[in-house]
């Protein structure tokens, strides 16, 4: 009887060890896929970043009376560079909040650079500035796809980490929600923008 009360004690071991284990593998593996997906991001987002400079740069040598333009895009980029989220750190709302944040308003900086751009047609037929144009379109395509990825990437892992037993797992070695880009303002968004050249 003891023997029999042993073996039922070491086959029930064995088969919370390999439950253990192999739920323990599967959060590791899709964090893995979460942090490759928010590399991608940032790694889009710093393209964008680069291009910004000189776009600026072609744009201010064709206008003359846009300075607020310049100042506000300088001023979003610099705010884009100075904050800086690893893929451990996605757990942070506020963090993630002001990672998303400065990215709107380089977006939206851009957008005024681009609407002030419409009212030069010789700025629109520049060479370098139709070259700009065009990889910051497709950089905003790229950051898109990255963004689609990581959201789908980091579903996956929330959804896994909620479920049971691979809740408890992942509580026990300390795995919580990534965040995930969301709109602060959804109605807002919805919304398309004002663009009024007679100011």
């Amino acid at each position: 009887m003891k023997s029999k009360s042993l073996i039922i004690i070491i086959a029930l071991l064995i088969i919370s060890g390999f439950v253990f284990f192999t739920n323990y593998n599967k959060i590791q593996m899709q964090d893995e896929k979460v942090a490759a997906t928010w590399s991608e991001v940032v790694n889009q987002y710093k393209r964008r970043a680069d291009l910004v400079p000189n776009l600026t740069n072609t744009v201010k040598g064709y206008t003359t009376h846009e300075k607020d333009v310049f100042t506000q895009v300088t001023e979003a980029r610099a705010k884009v560079g100075a904050i800086q989220i690893t893929a451990e750190q996605l757990a942070d709302p506020a963090l993630f909040s002001k990672f998303q944040q400065a990215q709107s308003e380089l977006s939206s900086a851009l957008s005024r650079l681009i609407a002030v751009s419409e009212n030069y047609p010789e700025l629109k037929a520049n060479t370098l500035y139709q070259n700009l144009m065009n990889q910051l379109e497709g950089t905003e395509n790229r950051i898109t796809v990255a963004r689609g990825r990581y959201i789908e990437a980091v579903k996956n892992f929330n959804i896994l980490i909620r479920q049971l037993p691979t809740k408890w797992i992942a509580d026990m070695v300390g795995q919580h929600s990534k965040q995930q880009f969301m709109a602060e303002n959804e109605k807002q968004i919805s919304d398309p923008p004002t663009v009024n050249f007679g100011q």
